[in-house]
């Protein structure tokens, strides 16, 4: 594996040695960052000249790829400032043993790099401040097929702007702000093509093996031979027809995760509470009322084996109850996506219609147009004609378009 920024990184902390003292502004000094560019081969121009005028370089902070390395070194915690100096994080330094936890550190830490590296000040963009949603944006894009830069650049400039108001801002102004906004975007793209997690060719960014197996990291996703269970989750007492899925997903998933792919797969909107119980102890979203142990700290193969079940229970008052039964382990195979619906049956019911048996009533009604509750339940259900809704309906593609939105969501929350 060889990443040109991976071997600035480690050469710089190896540079770092036991400190290094700082500017009053907390940056490298311009007599030590004269000595990094030459010895990290940054590429970065000291003193530039613009026709028969010299501009001497007055900080660091001009140096654009060595402030990359640096402030890259920074947040993955390899190094720390203390008073006015840089020092090691000792604790951290079996990282630069190893090539492969060492890049994973970097990519994984690259959405909170926006504000250290890009350009403030009147060229500012406004992805510099939006920066982690931006990058996430990007990265879960190129994980789901190649793209254009410029696609990508016009991706990041809708999540950038999102936040803003620009109602009253003037043709000139939107221009600018999207030319600095495109440069930022072609500057993280850049980045990461430094690191080895993307290539660029004829305009097109694509992620390498490297990229996809961080975003696998970043998602939960195993990596090919990794342990995998196959579940099925069943509606219990529905059974007109039945309401069942069949997903894969790795074995090691975390509650909160599985949570989600129940959601998405039954079909779901995640608008009310839940909780896992393997009979003994409850999991969800720590509650001091409640009671329940911390799914986020809870791993799906610490609890159930092949052939034993977790009971699923979705909103406290409907009580939508799941059987999730570990039909058999498996590991997961290249080129494969996890989690993954492979089979299902049955359509999700409505949320807030009581549960099976209301679920049960609304069928019935909806089925006999002579019914005094009929039309008022095709209004309810948002039904033009009864012949729309199909209790035995199920996509599994739609589902799995559910659950890839659903992780990339999870992803982008879990990382705010």
């Amino acid at each position: 594996m060889k990443s040109e920024l991976v071997e600035q990184v480690r050469a710089f902390v190896s540079w770092v040695g036991a400190g290094r003292k700082l500017t009053q502004t907390g940056r490298v000094t311009m007599t030590d960052a004269r000595v990094l560019v030459e010895l990290l081969g940054t590429g970065d121009v000291l003193d530039p000249a613009i026709g028969d005028h010299v501009y001497r370089t007055g900080s660091s902070r001009e140096l654009y790829n060595l402030t990359l390395v640096v402030e890259w070194a920074k947040v993955a915690r390899l190094v720390r400032k203390l008073g006015n100096k840089l020092v090691p994080v000792k604790k951290n330094a079996a990282l630069l043993d190893d090539e492969w936890a060492l890049w994973l550190t970097l990519f994984t830490t690259f959405d909170r790099m926006g504000e250290a590296f890009l350009p403030a000040g009147v060229s500012e963009s406004p992805l510099r401040p939006e920066f982690a949603s931006g990058s996430r944006m990007m990265l879960t894009s190129l994980y789901q097929a190649d793209q254009p830069v410029g696609r990508l650049c016009a991706m990041a400039w809708e999540v950038a702007t999102a936040p803003y108001v620009l109602d009253d801002a003037t043709e000139f102004q939107l221009g600018l702000w999207r030319r600095c906004n495109d440069r930022d975007t072609e500057c993280v793209l850049d980045a990461l093509r430094r690191l080895g997690a993307v290539t660029i060719e004829d305009e097109t960014a694509a992620l390498t093996d490297l990229g996809r197996s961080g975003m696998r990291r970043l998602l939960d996703e195993p990596e090919p031979g990794d342990p995998a269970y196959q579940l099925r989750i069943t509606l219990v007492e529905a059974d007109d027809p039945p309401v069942w899925r069949r997903v894969l997903v790795p074995a090691t998933i975390r509650l909160d995760r599985l949570h989600e792919v129940v959601q998405a797969t039954m079909g779901w909107q995640n608008a009310h509470l839940h909780a896992f119980s393997d009979g003994q102890t409850s999991y969800g979203v720590p509650d001091p009322e409640l009671g329940f142990h911390d799914e986020h700290a809870t791993k799906l193969n610490d609890l159930v084996a092949p052939g034993e079940r977790l009971e699923y229970t979705y909103d406290f008052g409907d009580c939508w109850d799941h059987e999730i039964l570990v039909e058999e382990a498996t590991v997961a195979e290249s080129g494969q996506r996890y989690p993954r619906c492979v089979a299902g049956q049955g359509a999700c019911p409505p949320e807030d219609c009581g549960g099976v048996g209301g679920y049960r009533q609304l069928a019935e009604i909806l089925a006999d147009p002579g019914h005094e509750e009929h039309r008022s339940m095709l209004d309810w259900f948002g039904l033009d004609s009864p012949a729309r809704f199909d209790p035995a309906r199920f996509d599994p593609d739609e589902a799995n378009r559910r659950l890839t939105v659903a992780s990339h969501a999870g992803f982008i929350t879990f990382r705010r």
